[in-house]
């Protein structure tokens, strides 16, 4: 139950609004899962602006950024690429085809099998998807200015727990 000394934000707004429509219908999970959503709703821009920044969409970043965390050589094969960012493989092509033009990867055959081919980065891929991050990150943590440091590591906590019981199921 919220104190009545604390801030409203949208979504008591919200459930206020249905609790006065609806007084039987249960809006709890609104305090978590809305709230969640309004958030990335907030940062969504800043964060596509971070990336643009760089001549990058978010999709392009998310390629570079998971062949840059693999460690080296930063290469991965296709399907272990769209496995890992839970996207089509014709999604992943185009992001391939844009990112291959503009020098960030490289797609070569496989070493060890000579009908698969991998995806590797460019210095130049490197480099910059190293920069992204380390911009992105810096911008972010400007959003947790307002929470302490036991806070974010609280909210932290309870996000992993409630992730990790959604992929389980």
């Amino acid at each position: 139950m919220r104190n009545e000394n604390e801030a409203r934000d949208h979504v008591d707004r919200l459930q206020g609004q249905w609790q006065r429509e609806l007084p039987d219908l249960d809006t709890e999970p609104m305090t978590i899962l809305g709230r969640a959503y309004r958030l990335s709703n907030l940062v969504r821009p800043s964060i596509e602006e971070t990336f643009a920044s760089f001549g990058l969409d978010r999709g392009e970043f998310d390629v570079i950024s998971t062949l840059r965390r693999s460690g080296p050589p930063y290469r991965l094969t296709p399907t272990d690429l769209y496995t890992l960012l839970m996207i089509s493989s014709g999604g992943l092509t185009h992001r391939l085809d844009r990112l291959q033009k503009a020098g960030l990867i490289v797609r070569e055959r496989s070493a060890s099998d000579g009908r698969s081919s991998v995806v590797g980065l460019t210095d130049k891929g490197i480099a910059l998807a190293e920069a992204a991050i380390r911009a992105d990150m810096t911008s972010e943590a400007r959003y947790l200015e307002g929470l302490s440091a036991e806070d974010r590591t609280a909210l932290a906590g309870l996000l992993r727990k409630l992730l990790v019981s959604l992929e389980r199921a």
